[in-house]
């Protein structure tokens, strides 16, 4: 796991060297922390000269906001365009290539490509992740 956005240093865990290892048992509490609900990606746009990051937005139900999607090489916008995910919405706010990212989405790391979590069946956008 490569890249792993900074605000999840509200936990105050080691991301370094991960591969393959569990990490550190988190409490219940750490855990309620955070934010974790289902999204859709609304749209998709490049974002110039940049090859491995996207700007979307993603709608959680009751509002919309920007995020920054990585995997950009490994994916064409169309194939995230519609996609339901789940998004750790409540991270501090974070700037990369002149855009505010406004929520994380979450991915398992498959050979450095990510692969999206989602959920089955139909889920309300915006419903809590427990």
């Amino acid at each position: 796991m490569k890249h792993i956005h900074p605000a999840l240093n509200i936990l105050d865990l080691d991301f370094t060297s991960c591969k393959g290892v569990i990490m550190s048992k988190i409490s219940y509490d750490d855990f309620t922390k955070m934010d974790l609900r289902v999204a859709k990606i609304a749209s998709v746009e490049q974002i110039p000269g940049k090859t491995r990051i996207v700007k979307g937005i993603i709608d959680l139900g009751d509002e919309k906001r920007d995020v920054i999607i990585g995997g950009a090489e490994f994916y064409q916008p169309d194939d995230l365009i519609g996609k339901v995910v789940i998004v750790v919405a409540n991270l501090e706010p974070k700037k990369m290539a002149g855009v505010e990212s406004n929520a994380m989405l979450l991915a398992a790391d498959v050979n450095e490509k990510p692969m999206w979590l989602t959920v089955s069946g139909e889920v309300p956008l915006g419903t809590k992740i427990k």
